[in-house]
């Protein structure tokens, strides 16, 4: 059973944050924005200027103290060890913002919004660097790690794409209609009236490796080659959209939240990280994996494992609303993973050891 973490919101919590102390940030509709410590405590409220949802926020990586948080068009910079009125607000996009996201070196932050703009803040600055564009609704935004002048976004328009912050053009482009396996051609009628939407995405702690969730119920795995992406992996184990993909500090541990109210954990490192492995080759393989296990009302059952699956997922929890966002904390020396849906609470559920 999950362990619920009540009393720091009144309304739906959209998005998730944990800096490199173990501290908790939940942003929520109408401007809530609580802190938490690792015992599901509040350690502090704010009540963000206009009342607008707190869409994203982000730790810096650098600094744990340091807050961005996405509310309407505006980003706010608190610091969490004085939660009051923001230190700095920033107005550079025109539409609402979806998705922030702070470089690992600390001096470049994208924020991707409503009108399919990502709009690239210098830190040291203050002020634009870039403005990058999907031509819908940009959905998800992430610098590398490890590569700090290189980010990859996707949004409602289909499109993945890869960008580096000297460039105003994507360095790469691909539509997800347009790569289906032979099995799973784009034209089928499941695709054509359920698209694959690109809602969330997660860079592996490579760099290389990421992540895409999409409204086709489908995860995708891509790897970045210079200047150019791959696909490696395609795998399906949500019936309805994939909400949130995180990889976790572990190499090719993924976790994907969705739509129909479940959390799936993944082990994705026997498919992903060989360089020397083609893309095709990993699309064919049809190896059987070790069995699944599913967690219902807190017990680990084990599943039959599916000789035609190529991937299963490690874990499924069972959560039972839709998934808004998905975090990791470390809680007492042991993995949790945090889900906000539609309620007001943060739910936490252990992790198995990895």
């Amino acid at each position: 059973m999950a362990v619920k973490w009540t009393g720091g919101h009144s309304s739906s919590i959209l998005c998730l944050n944990v800096n490199t102390e173990g501290l908790v940030a939940s942003g929520a509709e109408r401007g809530e924005l609580t802190l938490w410590d690792g015992g599901g405590t509040p350690a502090g409220q704010l009540q963000l200027p206009k009342a607008d949802d707190v869409t994203s926020v982000v730790f810096s990586p650098r600094h744990p103290t340091r807050l961005y948080t996405s509310h309407g068009e505006t980003i706010s910079l608190l610091d969490v060890r004085s939660l009051k009125d923001p230190v700095e607000c920033f107005h550079v996009n025109e539409e609402e913002i979806n998705c922030l996201s702070v470089n690992e070196t600390d001096n470049f932050l994208a924020a991707a919004d409503d009108s399919g703009a990502i709009k690239v803040m210098d830190l040291e600055n203050k002020k634009v660097s870039r403005s990058l564009r999907h031509s819908n609704i940009c959905s998800s935004v992430v610098f590398r790690p490890q590569r700090p002048q290189s980010l990859v976004s996707c949004g409602l328009d289909m499109q993945v794409m890869l960008w580096n912050l000297q460039k105003a053009r994507p360095l790469w482009t691909t539509n997800l209609q347009e790569c289906g396996t032979e099995e799973d051609s784009p034209q089928s009628a499941g695709q054509f009236f359920n698209p694959p939407l690109a809602h969330s995405l997660s860079v592996a702690s490579c760099g290389n490796v990421f992540s895409c969730g999409a409204q086709d119920g489908k995860v995708r795995i891509f790897r970045v080659t210079g200047v150019k992406c791959e696909r490696e992996l395609e795998f399906q184990g949500h019936s309805l959209g994939v909400s949130q993909v995180l990889f976790m500090p572990e190499a090719y541990w993924l976790l994907t939240g969705g739509n129909d109210g479940k959390v799936l954990l993944w082990d994705i490192s026997s498919d992903v990280g060989k360089q020397q492995k083609s893309p095709a080759k990993s699309l064919q393989r049809r190896k059987a994996q070790a069995p699944a296990s599913t967690r219902k009302d807190g017990k680990l059952n084990e599943v039959a494992s599916n000789d035609h699956a190529r991937v299963l997922p490690k874990l499924t929890i069972e959560h039972g609303e839709k998934v808004n966002w998905i975090s990791c904390a470390e809680i007492k020396g042991s993995k949790r993973v945090l889900v906000a849906d539609q309620s007001s609470s943060v739910s936490v559920y252990p992790l198995p050891e990895l």
